[in-house]
């Protein structure tokens, strides 16, 4: 099989599973039973040290890292927790991008049908923040804004320094979902105009159901779910001791060697489909994206459709069609870079991880070109031109 879903899930490292087998067999105290027993300690231990690695390659402090269950919660935590820990000394004011993920985007609704006001700031055609429009939109009444590091489907990177200059300069906190650029776009956080930042393990080979938010110290956050006083009374509940090992353990395997090999993947895909499938549009900014990801479109022809053949080579991949979501809507990333609905049903996104080798991306490209000539010999799309 031939796996290019990994911004969906990637899978695991053994080296990853084996840094978290005994946290599950062995140590499996909780953190908090350090006051108790032994194995308590270890836990604890193990929760310190996991700490101590990711907090180092984020170049943030240790007690800036709150751990959670993954981007989803980290993302609803920054958006709705500001705004509770705000809400009596700034306006209910929300910017994002329109183009952000679920989590921030349905966050920032959330808190819209709460009273907020929410301003969803546009994008050019390559997916890159309009500055301008981000100067007008932040206010004296903004409370956060959010803005992501690297778009989930078509791969374009933001500016997130220049971003957070204007909106520090604004006077309102900045919160980016830096997800699907965690470790594959290394970053120094401490030295950045951010406040707060999701990331992620399951797209770096790391387990699902676990992830973090950095927490810059001084950031007003309430804490909006209730129960323990875990993770410095930030986040109530058990910590995953073995996924946050495993996270750790991720994030240290990812090397600059790696990031280039996938984009040297990565630009095989786009250069050889780009030229040899004729109708073929690249989503997202050609060299200011990440380095694993490779979104395109095949006029007149469903991305479902090109999903399905692909798969029955064996070959997973993604598309933007509504007829892939519980959603009955295109994908709001490719419209909001100025694409129609059939722009959208078109698309297929390649995401790389580190077990894809070059020779897949000649496979890929052999049989793209194969499945949608077909299709398009079938497709009534095509009979009435774009």
């Amino acid at each position: 099989m031939i796996y290019m879903d990994n911004a969906a899930a990637s899978r695991l490292d053994e080296e990853v599973l084996e840094a978290m087998r005994p946290y599950m067999l062995d140590s499996y105290a909780v953190a908090t039973s350090e006051f108790g027993h032994s194995m308590g300690i270890e836990a604890r231990e193990a929760l310190v040290e996991a700490r101590q690695k990711v907090s180092g390659g984020l170049g943030v402090l240790e007690q800036e890292v709150i751990f959670t269950s993954g981007d989803t919660e980290s993302s609803n935590t920054a958006l709705k927790g500001v705004a509770l820990a705000l809400k009596e000394k700034k306006g209910k004011h929300i910017v994002v991008s329109a183009i952000e993920d679920f989590p921030v985007l349905n966050s920032a609704k959330a808190l819209e049908r709460r009273g907020y006001k929410v301003t969803f700031l546009p994008v050019d055609q390559d997916g890159r923040l309009d500055l301008e429009a981000l100067k007008g939109a932040v206010s004296k009444d903004t409370a956060l804004v959010s803005v992501q590091q690297a778009n989930q489907e078509i791969g374009t990177l933001q500016d997130i320094k220049v971003i957070g200059e204007v909106v520090h300069d604004k006077g309102a906190l900045f919160h980016t979902d830096a997800t699907h650029a965690y470790a594959r776009v290394p970053t120094d956080y401490g030295k950045l105009p951010v406040d707060l930042v999701t990331f992620s393990a399951h797209t770096i080979h790391g387990p699902k159901g676990v992830g973090g938010l950095v927490v810059k110290e001084g950031t007003p956050l309430t804490k909006w779910m209730d129960g323990g006083f875990q993770e410095n009374n930030l986040r109530a509940g058990l910590e995953n001791i073995p996924g946050i090992v495993g996270l750790a353990k991720a994030a240290e395997l990812v090397t600059e060697k790696e990031n280039e090999r996938l984009r040297e993947i990565r630009d095989v895909l786009i250069d050889r489909l780009l030229r040899e499938v004729e109708d073929t549009t690249l989503n997202g900014h050609r060299t200011e994206r990440i380095p694993h990801n490779a979104n395109i479109t095949y006029h007149y022809v469903e991305g479902e459709s090109i999903t399905l053949h692909l798969d029955m080579r064996e070959i997973e991949v993604s598309t933007g069609s509504a007829c892939f979501s519980r959603s009955l809507e295109a994908s709001h990333v490719i419209m909001g870079i100025g694409g129609n609905h059939e722009r959208a049903h078109g698309s297929i996104r390649y995401s790389l991880g580190r077990f894809n080798r070059l020779e897949e991306a000649e496979e890929v490209v052999g049989a793209m070109k194969d499945i949608v000539g077909r299709l398009r010999e079938i497709s009534p799309l095509k009979k009435g031109g774009k």
